[in-house]
């Protein structure tokens, strides 16, 4: 894995979990949201990553798996979902939204959850911006042994 390999792979680690914290961020926003464009609550959101393949033929896919020549290319973002979680509903007979027989439908955000997916994805942030500090270190390491 060159150098250059590594810098990219801690890039679309760090893009990926950006892209996460921005969309926890709207989901605690919305968290009391009941009414959106389309009219009902709001939905949460939830960011879906898989890991970035490259077009390789099989004898590369062999020693990959032989751990000759590994080909890695980070992670990449496949879209933004919306979870599928019920509604919780609470009664709130003097609310706008209020069904017929005086229930609201509240967004499916759980704060909790969604500050610890936060952490998690500050966490995550932290790990890659250290990986490409350690590569940058490296690099510069190796271009003080020729002095």
């Amino acid at each position: 894995m060159s150098f250059f390999n590594s810098i990219n792979i801690s890039a679309t680690g760090l893009t990926a979990e950006r892209l996460r914290m921005d969309t926890i961020s709207k989901n605690i926003a919305n968290a009391n949201t009941t009414r959106t464009a389309n009219g009902s609550p709001y939905r949460r959101q939830v960011v879906v990553f898989k890991t970035k393949e490259a077009n390789i033929p099989f004898s590369q896919y062999l020693n990959k798996t032989i751990g000759n020549d590994a080909k890695f290319n980070g992670v990449e973002v496949v879209g933004v979902k919306d979870h599928q979680s019920p509604y919780k509903k609470i009664y709130d007979p003097g609310h706008p939204d209020a069904d017929q027989e005086g229930y609201v439908s509240m967004p499916n955000v759980d704060i909790i959850t969604e500050m610890a997916n936060m952490i998690s994805a500050s966490r995550g942030y932290e790990a890659n911006v250290t990986a490409l500090n350690t590569s940058k270190s490296m690099a510069m390491k190796a271009l003080q042994i020729g002095r």
